[in-house]
């Protein structure tokens, strides 16, 4: 690892540069100047992270721990990028298929983030069915502290954000500096459209999951995801009644 990281003016002159780069470009640049302290945020419910799962994978440099292991950025070996999950107690039956078919596919053992409460607990603190009566609240809890503990371990991490998502993320940068957790934050896909994304898929046989196929192209938690309609944005099924379409990790 290059001791000496990127500034911030350094993080947004290299976004520029990026721009007319190729993924797996900035991938490699992200693991050279980045890794061991790289981590790739993989939810295993939309497609994005897949797609930057296979490319690192196929040049050998993802790595995962074993359950039993800590979950520290140590027990990564040098330009290896570890990949995790945020494992909210709440994740579809398909999206736990997924992982597991991605254990086998790569031999990792994705890193599973947990919160601090059980879903039981955090009812019996909070009330029953928070996402309903405060879902930014519940994503705090469930995904935004205990990501940024992990990602304290790390010095950059990376993200399958792309601009066509949604609105919210139609000016996301190749790479950035992460104010809210205070690192950098790759995003190698940025570019690229669905016709992109799923060309790859199919030309690699990237495993996804198999709820993309049935209206869901953006998977979070079960109670606040429901698939969409035709012409509807990719992130309209999130938070449903809400005025809501980010979790807090992006925005």
């Amino acid at each position: 690892m290059n001791q000496t990281l990127p500034t911030r003016d350094g993080l947004a002159e290299a976004a520029h540069r990026f721009e007319e780069l190729e993924p797996s470009a900035v991938l490699e640049w992200a693991q050279s100047t980045y890794a061991p302290r790289l981590a790739l945020a993989c939810s295993f419910g939309g497609p994005s992270g897949m797609v930057i799962l296979d490319m690192l994978a196929k040049g050998h440099a993802v790595d995962g721990v074993d359950a039993s292991s800590s979950t520290r950025a140590g027990n990564t070996t040098k330009s290896r990028v570890t990949v995790y999950y945020l494992e909210t107690d709440l994740l579809f039956p398909e999206t736990h298929e997924l992982i597991g078919r991605v254990e086998q596919r790569y031999g990792i053992r994705p890193v599973a983030v947990k919160p601090e409460l059980t879903v039981p607990q955090q009812a019996e603190k909070h009330g029953a069915e928070l996402w309903k009566r405060d879902p930014d609240a519940c994503c705090g809890m469930r995904k935004v502290e205990p990501q940024r503990a992990f990602l304290a371990n790390f010095d950059a991490w990376i993200t399958g954000l792309r601009r066509t998502q949604s609105s919210t993320r139609r000016v996301t940068p190749l790479v950035e500096w992460d104010e809210k957790f205070g690192l950098a934050k790759i995003n190698p896909l940025a570019r690229w459209d669905d016709k992109q994304l799923w060309a790859y898929i199919t030309q690699h046989d990237v495993p996804y999951n198999v709820l993309n196929d049935r209206g869901y192209p953006s998977v979070g938690c079960i109670p606040c995801t429901r698939n969409i309609a035709a012409g509807e944005d990719a992130r309209a099924g999130r938070w449903e009644g809400f005025n809501k379409t980010e979790c807090g990790l992006h925005a």
